[in-house]
């Protein structure tokens, strides 16, 4: 799951004020909206990971109206949406895992089909200091408390290291529900930097 920055925990929307609401497809109007926000979010981490941490306009479109990918989407008083979290239990919209890996690792809740994916949660400005974000995390995790699921998700090195999100999402979990957490596997991506004429050495 990768973050919009800011997620802190003080708040300047009140949480009485904020509702979600679980959809399976996002209104055409809001898409948009949604994307920008999502991009201007997101756009940095196009040069900070190796490895592709943000959804091209078509792909993020394609998850905002399939209805296989749940989006709980944060919204004030007065209906205007602030926030969505995605989550599914369809492993083979997120291009990026091997579902057999979850199967394989968790059979039992493979079997009851309880295994889910968190992709990205994203809050506008005017939200992000942390009510949103917490009202949003608590729709997902209420359904994986009901579900007794398994969730995975993933954050790159750059968004750990510069805004601790790992810390923030273990401290949220840790709050609302009996959960334990482990790091399931990791990658090192590496480069190699050839200087010189090309000779080979010894040659």
């Amino acid at each position: 799951m990768e973050f919009g920055h800011d997620t802190g925990f003080g708040g300047r929307t009140p949480m009485s004020e904020l509702h979600v609401t679980i959809e399976t497809k996002i209104p055409d109007e809001h898409i948009d909206m949604f994307y920008r926000l999502y991009e201007r979010e997101f756009g940095a981490l196009r040069t900070k990971a190796i490895a592709r941490q943000v959804l091209h306009a078509e792909e993020f479109r394609e998850e905002m109206v399939d209805p296989r990918v749940h989006k709980h989407v944060a919204r004030t008083g007065t209906g205007e949406p602030i926030g969505v979290t995605t989550l599914t239990r369809h492993l083979a919209t997120v291009p990026w895992i091997s579902p057999e890996y979850f199967a394989a690792r968790y059979p039992e809740h493979a079997a009851r089909d309880a295994i889910y994916y968190a992709g990205f949660t994203v809050v506008a400005s005017t939200a992000r200091q942390g009510a949103a974000f917490h009202a949003m995390i608590e729709s997902v995790v209420r359904v994986l408390v009901a579900e007794r699921a398994t969730v995975g998700w993933d954050i790159c090195s750059y968004n750990n290291a510069r805004f601790s999100f790992a810390d923030s999402i273990r401290a949220v979990l840790d709050e609302q529900a009996n959960v334990e957490i482990a790091v399931e596997d990791s990658q090192t991506y590496y480069a190699a930097r050839f200087t010189g004429d090309g000779a080979t050495k010894g040659g």
